[in-house]
């Protein structure tokens, strides 16, 4: 997978709380782990590495243990704290020098095959041998990092095991760069008369990265602000170079970069690194000696003057203006990332000058009007050896460059006059204590992508991670001297000569003219081909072709049985009580390190069939238009400095016994330290009570940023956007669902972004509110410790009994409603009062599912293709069975005939809660014969050609989802949102045990087959001649 450097960091913590996350710390417990890795001593020889350096880390409850090899020179770090979810990357800087996408090709190549493991793609087969909560590998600018995490001990030395041996002793046997690479094939490898084409995962992935104009954007700004060494090419690949790169290179840069003097190990959580040390020791580095590497990245030389580029892209037909489609950006380089100290400030001054209404930047360039959101990769970027900062507009007239660039220079010269006030900076603090707090999940994977650029420049890991004294440091220096940040900002970007200014405008033929490159590019490689070449690529085409097609003998593979599984779940203990008279409010005790998460859900039942489609909007604008007595900028301050933030999304929740029930309304989430808890309630009350709709100007700027966001979204999410349409049709909520977040969302926001008058959208805001901000129909919930949670009832009380109710009762627009009270047994304690959740779905009995299928012609170079079968809800036995199903559809065979035959990026088989069962595709070469492999799936399901073994290893794989860590934060929101109890989850938990070989072909059979169930189908891509020849698409 490949990573053009990040997304922007609104601070230093907020890359370490990504992610739906979590930990279990329990104060007292906190410690096990940590107090274990205090006992180490400077000096001490374990396993062939000596330990350097042991630090407590408080603030993040962890200790750090600083260890290099013996032998090799490997570096090693191992965070320990106790937290059940482990995780280990090892890390290799790998700095290529041209744009083939070498280290890109590599890191799928190794995955592919190795001494140890000589089966094909043992890393794709893991993922069903093991219950590993993440297994990846990214290629970044300058490094390739290779993470797994799991809470079981023996599945971790498993997955230990084939990531040593896969970076280390890969096989990189060449038809498997064939295959993961690029490749000359025949388009039909059986007909050697069909013309030879390009093909190639990489190939095809790289393809559809580069129909992002964001990422286009981001690569070039990238390339031309750093152009002396590494960072001046595409370390993924560029598709028109990738075709230059050749098996014997591949080989050489794995000499070359992936040997332990090149090496970063880093492992994380409770399991004891004693084992971890023997394991790495034994299997890969006793045999290494230390080699001199050369992949240091030198300084960039430094510019006497600014300099100024121009590039093209293709056209966004979702764009709201189709004049307005010029981007433009004004970047910086600043120091090295390697000084701690200097990039923590540069990165909270980036977050000051950008982040928020109130910040600078949002005043003098998105409030200006002329464009539509800020130009990618804003902001601070610390992912390469020189940190850059970038600020610009997108969505900006052509002729508008040089206004931009003027508007910059001019926020610069006012901020270093004017500097920040004393609250914006608090505001910045409290978000980086309250992001420590809140604990995360997948906590491992954010340190050690957190701490990966800094550490592969020799930078010292651990002191990064000390942020306790960089905030008291930072807050020293601001006492010191108060124009500490004014200085920095003189110092990098007024008196900065290292300055690019990139502009980047709409080709209509930009896609053309790729195509073009690229046939020009084959016809020059395919010309210089002799017969004796042509036949040898047909035999080639052929031999690829077997070995995807064989059996395969994953014997050598290790395994978690099923026996390995836990056979129940543990229990979640919540209390319901009524407040505000009628009011259910859930109350779940976590150890949430002194936060409280907050959350309440309204039903959308009464509001009106045309206001629906507006409902998103509405909650995207709704905490961010001003409250009561506060303006728009006063309230984003409050909530800033007494929150971690305040969200409004809608949701439709299908129901577990119904298809054609479900529950619409509209989700309040929240959370803030405990000592903000009285504010953070105040500030629900006066947004539900006196929202503010009156600001016209604020309100076009913050559309126009939602509508640029979703159309920038669309490369990235096809495949999801393909698949909510084409179950549109299958389920009422499918309908609804496509309303608020399908490509129907997409297109009603361009078409608002577009409208001169906006009047008649912002006059429906307080309709909508009318019918949603009252507690008619609502629910809600707190987690936080049990010590907090008197405060917390009494807290809630108050905000329900403040915001009001309807004046008569309302009548639901839909005249089906079937009360639904949750079921709470005795093990979860709920019926605390005798109380309980009684949820209001809406039913539809007169409707009938059909068949629809869309085409949305979007000037892509591939495809995301959808195809949905309405199947049964959740609490059906055969749930299960096909829940099984769609995993074993997807590890044997729709992964080898989408990917590894047909060239997608990516592909698989899953069934939603809801029951709605998806085949898909992403970024993907094909279309109609993408139909077809899902149509050959389905024949396969049906024929029952897998073993007992194929259903085992599909049963790892769905366990490892349903048994994946939940934050305390997200504890008992099954019950909370969806109703489900852990007496059904544990139900379920045993129809997945007991799936059997009979049961699956019987779904396949009962359901998938043609004129069993409703299909419906969806593809978002370049435009078809058959489809457009075939009368029962819709073309869009």
């Amino acid at each position: 997978m490949w990573r053009l450097s990040g997304r922007p960091g609104l601070c230093a913590v907020q890359r370490l709380s990504c992610g739906r996350v979590h930990h279990k710390v329990w104060r007292e417990k906190s410690d096990q782990a940590c107090q274990r890795a205090l006992q180490y001593k400077v000096g001490e020889k374990i396993h062939g590495f000596t330990v350097n350096q042991v630090t407590p880390v408080p603030e993040l409850f962890l200790t750090a243990v600083k260890l290099s090899h013996d032998n090799t020179g490997a570096r090693y770090l191992h965070l320990a704290r106790e937290d059940k979810n482990n995780l280990f990357s090892v890390q290799f800087r790998t700095t290529p020098m041209d744009s083939t996408g070498v280290p890109h090709v590599l890191e799928h190549t190794v995955l592919c095959g190795s001494q140890k493991y000589p089966c094909r793609d043992p890393f794709f087969k893991m993922l069903n041998r093991s219950l590993s909560t993440f297994m990846n590998a990214f290629t970044a600018s300058d490094y390739t990092m290779y993470p797994f995490s799991t809470q079981n001990p023996k599945d971790f030395q498993n997955l230990l095991s084939v990531y040593l041996d896969a970076t280390f002793f890969p096989c990189l046997r060449e038809l498997d760069f064939w295959q993961e690479g690029w490749r000359l094939e025949h388009e039909n490898p059986s007909d050697p008369q069909t013309p030879l084409i390009f093909k190639g995962v990489v190939f095809n992935e790289m393809k559809g990265a580069f129909t992002d104009n964001e990422r286009i954007f981001s690569q070039h700004l990238q390339n031309k602000l750093l152009p002396d060494h590494t960072y001046s090419v595409v370390s993924g690949g560029d598709p028109l170079c990738i075709p230059e790169l050749t098996w014997e290179q591949l080989k050489q840069f794995h000499a070359t970069h992936y040997h332990p003097s090149n090496a970063r190990f880093f492992t994380y959580g409770s399991f004891q690194l004693e084992q971890h040390l023997k394991q790495i020791q034994e299997e890969a580095l006793s045999k290494f000696q230390k080699m001199e590497q050369s992949t240091a990245v030198p300084a960039q030389q430094h510019w006497d003057k600014p300099r100024e580029f121009h590039i093209t892209c293709g056209p966004d037909s979702l764009a709201t203006d189709a004049s307005k489609q010029t981007t433009v950006s004004v970047s910086f380089l600043l120091p090295d990332i390697t000084d701690t100290f200097e990039a923590f400030t540069l990165n909270l001054l980036s977050s000051l000058l950008i982040a928020g209404p109130n910040s600078p930047f949002y005043k003098a360039l998105i409030e200006s009007g002329l464009g539509t959101d800020f130009s990618p990769d804003v902001g601070y970027n610390g992912y390469t050896r020189e940190a850059y900062f970038s600020v610009g507009l997108q969505g900006i007239g052509e002729n508008d460059v040089k206004t931009v660039r003027e508007l910059v220079d001019r926020t610069i010269e006012e901020v270093i006059e004017k500097g920040f006030e004393d609250d914006r900076i608090e505001a910045l603090l409290h978000k980086i204590e309250i992001q420590m707090k809140h604990q995360s999940t997948s906590f491992g994977l954010a340190l050690t992508s957190y701490i990966a650029s800094c550490w592969n420049h020799d930078g010292d890991p651990v002191e990064l991670l000390q942020m306790g004294n960089q905030l008291t440091k930072f807050r020293q220096c601001l006492k010191e001297n108060p124009k500490f940040l004014q200085e920095k900002v003189e110092q990098y970007f007024k008196n900065n000569q290292h300055k690019l200014t990139l502009s980047m405008k709409p080709d209509d033929k930009y896609y053309e003219k790729q195509t073009q490159m690229e046939t020009e590019k084959l016809e020059q490689k395919v010309n210089s081909l002799s017969q004796a070449d042509k036949q040898q690529i047909y035999q080639k085409g052929l031999e690829l072709r077997t070995q995807q097609s064989k059996p395969q003998d994953a014997s050598c593979l290790p395994a978690l049985k099923v026996s390995d599984i836990e056979p129940t779940m543990p229990v979640t203990k919540f209390d319901i009580a009524l407040a505000a008279g009628d009011i259910p409010v859930q109350y779940c005790p976590q150890p949430t390190n002194g936060v409280v998460y907050f959350r309440a859900f309204s039903s959308l039942n009464t509001l009106p069939e045309e206001l629906r489609p507006y409902v998103p909007l509405f909650c995207n604008v709704l905490t961010k238009l001003g409250c009561g007595i506060l303006d728009y900028r006063e309230q984003a301050q409050q909530i800033e400095l007494k929150t971690g933030g305040m969200t409004v999304s809608p949701h439709v929740l299908p129901d577990d016994s119904q298809l054609d029930t479900y529950e619409q309304g509209v989700l309040f989430s929240s959370l803030c330290l405990e000592r903000n808890l009285p504010d953070m309630m105040h500030l629900w009350s006066e947004i539900f009570n006196n929202p503010c709709f009156e600001e016209e100007e604020h309100f076009k700027v913050l559309v126009k940023m939602a509508a640029q966001e979703l159309s920038n979204g669309i490369p990235d999410s096809g495949h999801l956007y393909a698949s909510l349409r084409a179950s549109k049709t299958l389920t009422p909520a499918g309908d609804l669902q496509e309303t608020f977040g399908g490509m129907d969302q997409v297109r009603l926001m361009k078409r608002i972004a577009e409208m001169t008058d906006i009047k008649p959208i912002l006059r429906k805001l307080p309709r909508i509110k009318k019918y949603l901000l009252n507690c008619d129909n609502m629910r809600c919930s707190v987690n936080a410790t049990s010590q907090q949670m008197p405060q917390a009832e009494k807290e809630v009380e108050n905000f329900l009994r403040n915001i009001g109710r309807s004046k008569k009762e309302r009548k639901p627009v839909r005249p089906h409603i079937v009360e639904k009270p949750t079921q709470s047994g005795p093990s979860g304690s709920a019926h605390v009062n005798g109380s309980q959740i009684v949820r209001k779905l809406i039913t539809d009995p007169t409707f009938k599912p059909c068949q629809m299928k869309t085409h949305f012609v979007l000037p892509f170079p591939v495809n995301y293709v959808g195809e949905c079968v309405r199947t049964v809800p959740y609490a059906d036995p055969d749930h299960a069975s096909l829940k099984i199903l769609a995993r074993l559809m997807t590890a044997k065979f729709l992964h080898t005939e989408i990917r590894e035959k047909g060239g997608a990026y990516g592909g698989g088989a899953k069934l939603s809660h809801s029951g709605i069962f998806t085949l898909y595709s992403y970024r993907d070469p094909n279309s109609i014969e993408t139909l077809q492999s899902f149509g050959k799936a389905v024949d396969w399901a049906k024929s029952g050609k897998f073993t007992q073994q194929d259903i085992d290893e599909a049963k790892l794989s769905v366990f490892s989802a349903v048994d994946s860590p939940v934050a305390p934060s997200d504890k008992g929101m099954d019950h909370f949102l969806y109703g489900l109890s852990d007496e059904m989850k544990q139900a379920y938990r045993e129809q997945l045990f007991a799936v059997s070989h009979d049961k699956l072909t019987s779904v396949s059979h009962k359901y998938l087959g043609i004129g069993k169930s409703t299909h419906g189908l969806a593809i978002l891509g370049p435009e078809n001649s058959k489809i457009a020849k075939d009368p029962s698409w819709i073309i869009r």
